[in-house]
């Protein structure tokens, strides 16, 4: 990838199904991947498991949005191999600044604990990382995130690739041919990250019981 790789090119490469990934925190380029096997999301089939359910009642945290998005990402980074290096963390910002990035924050006790950040156009939503320091945390932030999601108006969250943590939570993973068909399907509509609010943790488990 061309070290001139700017926000538009990068969008116009997710609306084509692919994203950029660097081999190393330390490697400058970065690579275009266009995965045989596609991991997504279903909004209707996130699992809340009784441990996750009791962990988001406590609501011994505040859910906020775009209030730290490079913080966001810097700590997606922060582990000790990471696909995200300096061009595409200011990528990022770049892509924040024009409203198609955004982040789902976990705050406790004053402190980020746990978020998820990730690329919107039409009714996608193309989720890049997710970091957590306290139990739960990114749990609950993918939690809220889904519920913001479908409130909406989204209807493909790419997730990129299948891990078993995700498949733990009801991510599936599907063909080249079925996601390019979804995402088609899905940069033809209109969706907003921004404008659903975020719901008391008991409305959003009825939702979430409702939508199973």
């Amino acid at each position: 990838m061309s070290r001139t790789t700017n926000a538009d090119l990068l969008l116009n490469a997710y609306a084509r199904g692919i994203f950029p990934m660097a081999a190393a925190r330390e490697d400058a380029e970065l690579h275009w991947v266009d995965p045989r096997l596609r991991g997504i999301f279903p909004l209707d089939n996130f699992h809340v498991s009784r441990s996750l359910a009791q962990a988001i009642r406590r609501e011994n945290y505040e859910i906020r949005t775009n209030t730290a998005f490079s913080e966001v990402v810097c700590l997606c980074a922060s582990r000790s191999e990471t696909w995200i290096n300096a061009t595409l963390a200011a990528l990022y910002d770049e892509l924040h600044a024009i409203g198609h990035a955004h982040s789902l924050e976990v705050w406790q006790d004053g402190e980020l604990t746990g978020g998820v950040f990730g690329i919107s156009l039409g009714g996608a939503f193309f989720g890049e990382s997710m970091f957590s320091t306290r139990t739960d945390a990114s749990k609950i932030a993918l939690a809220f995130l889904i519920d913001r999601l479908t409130e909406g108006g989204f209807s493909l969250f790419d997730t990129q690739f299948l891990t078993p943590h995700l498949a733990s939570l009801g991510a599936i993973e599907i063909s080249r041919a079925d996601y390019r068909k979804r995402l088609a399907e899905a940069l033809r509509q209109d969706a907003d990250f921004t404008v659903p609010e975020t719901p008391p943790a008991q409305l959003l488990l009825q939702r979430r019981t409702q939508r199973s």
